[in-house]
């Protein structure tokens, strides 16, 4: 239970307090409502923030946060309805947006993925706060009425948009795909075993060898060549240079390249490609870095954007990629998008040499 956390369960705990001062009357039992309800929904930022900064990011905050605040949004929503404040049909509205995401989650929870909160998700959440804080004030103050009836009207929408959001970027999950019968193509799913075969085949032919220096895949790349059996006879080694640091100390990715074009961009992965390759004395070599998501960790940079590049002894190329699925689907195209280049280079080098 890290401080992160402890905000969110923050959250929880306010939900009986928050309940109490709208039901009870003393002079001013509103206005302390929804002081209170703005300082606690303030939490929901300042966790995430927290947590990414100090990287104490976890599977529990992941789950914790979203639920908390469902909960703590419906919770002071029942109390509003009882109340006359604002129409139940409203209520249903965000509730069963709440369990659709909420039954997508168990569903990814059960295939071991944790589904974090969207961004269109976070700004759901920012407009239902913002509409029940409006709500909570209409009592002692009418003029703000039409305001509220606006912010409430703004709150549906995104509950909605971000429901449709969620239900499309994880629509994997609810049609699961057999990959022992069917290839898939670039648009993403499992790892295709035919791709690593088929680049074991081409580098045994021209007798090549190859390196990986993987980012944003950790290690899939190659995991997924050395399935092959033999593969050692072409497969040298890999970095899997997750921080700026072994980049820098592991593939002489210049510091001054990291702070001026970031991690993520296609003159790093140029950088990591030569410098895996360079380390490990390969014909060939690929790099793999990337945003998998779900968060673009305080980066400007989309969630999905990639660059793969392939480094061989006379040439090294790149190409970037915009991936839109989840975490694990984003990884899972990248190294798929890894071989296809690899394959591609090999049959360069071998036309070349012939």
């Amino acid at each position: 239970m890290n401080i992160p956390n402890a905000l969110t369960v923050s959250r929880l705990v306010a939900i009986p307090l928050l309940m109490a001062l709208l039901l009870l009357r003393f002079p001013g039992h509103d206005q302390v409502a929804a002081a209170l309800f703005i300082a606690f929904s303030l939490t929901d930022t300042v966790d995430g923030q927290l947590a990414r900064h100090s990287g104490t990011v976890s599977d529990l905050g992941k789950f914790l946060d979203p639920l908390a605040d469902k909960l703590f949004v419906l919770a002071v929503l029942i109390v509003l309805v009882q109340e006359g404040l604002v129409a139940a049909w409203i209520v249903v509205v965000i509730f069963s947006r709440e369990l659709i995401i909420t039954i997508l989650r168990s569903v990814g929870a059960s295939q071991g993925r944790v589904i974090a909160a969207a961004p269109l998700g976070k700004t759901k959440t920012v407009t239902q706060m913002a509409a029940v804080t409006l709500l909570i004030l209409q009592r002692p103050y009418p003029v703000l009425v039409p305001i509220a009836d606006i912010a409430v009207a703004a709150a549906v929408v995104f509950t909605l948009g971000s429901g449709l959001d969620y239900l499309w970027r994880f629509r994997h999950l609810l049609v699961p795909v057999d990959t022992s019968r069917i290839r898939l193509g670039p648009s993403g799913g499992a790892p295709e075993p035919s791709l690593a075969g088929e680049l074991s085949d081409a580098l045994r032919k021209g007798g090549l060898t190859v390196a990986v220096a993987e980012s944003s895949t950790g290690g899939m790349v190659g995991s997924l060549i050395t399935e092959q059996p033999g593969s050692s006879s072409y497969f040298v080694g890999g970095v899997i240079a997750y921080s700026n640091q072994v980049k820098e100390r592991e593939l002489d990715v210049s510091r001054q390249l990291l702070d001026s074009v970031g991690a993520v961009s296609r003159e790093v992965a140029e950088a990591m490609a030569c410098g895996v390759r360079e380390r490990f004395g390969t014909s060939l070599a690929v790099a793999v870095t990337g945003i998998a998501g779900p968060d673009a960790d305080g980066s400007t940079k989309p969630v999905g954007l990639t660059y793969i590049a392939v480094a061989s002894e006379t040439r090294t190329s790149s190409r970037e990629f915009k991936f839109d699925g989840d975490r694990a689907s984003n990884r899972r195209q990248a190294a798929n998008e890894a071989l296809r280049m690899l394959i591609a280079e090999v049959r360069s080098v071998r036309q070349v040499a012939s």
